[in-house]
């Protein structure tokens, strides 16, 4: 897990150098809580959105430049939506895959336009990137939905290219 959370702290420091706020899901625990951690240490925004039932559990990072308590997971992950630009998927669990398998969805609804990057740190998402391309060879998956997920194993330029 170390080579994990020394990465998550190169995205946040990679969004923070870039300009670009950090919206995330507004705890202070794991991965994401050292991207937040990192992004404020070098002078970045980060807005965190948590679901009420989260705010004692996940912890709530109280020194976030903005921090938006909502009612439900759903409310959260459309707030989420509606202040980002784009999306950065570190690895992680079922929650990590939701928010990704959401944000796929809603574009290739064509409910949003955003850029899709994965941090393919060791490999992580391999196995889902193989998924994706079996279920478009099979007819499942729109081969754009695939072709468009932004795939790097290096933070700052999986964030530049996330961003161009």
């Amino acid at each position: 897990m170390p080579a994990y959370r020394a990465s998550a702290v190169a995205v946040g420091n990679a969004l923070a150098r870039a300009g670009s706020t950090l919206v995330y899901g507004g705890g202070k625990l794991g991965l994401m809580g050292a991207v937040a951690d990192a992004a404020l240490e070098a002078e970045g925004r980060v807005i965190g959105v948590i679901p009420e039932t989260l705010v004692e559990r996940e912890h709530a990072h109280r020194g976030l430049t903005e921090l938006h308590v909502v009612g439900s997971m759903h409310e959260r992950k459309a707030k989420m939506t509606a202040l980002s630009d784009g999306f950065v998927v570190l690895p992680g669990g079922i929650g990590t895959l939701d928010e990704l398998a959401e944000a796929l969805t809603w574009t290739q609804l064509g409910l949003i336009d955003r850029p899709i990057g994965l941090f393919n740190l060791g490999g992580y998402f391999d196995h889902l990137l193989d998924w994706l391309t079996a279920g478009s060879e099979a007819g499942f998956v729109p081969k754009a939905s695939r072709d468009r997920l932004i795939v790097d194993d290096e933070p700052d330029r999986l964030v530049d290219r996330v961003l161009a």
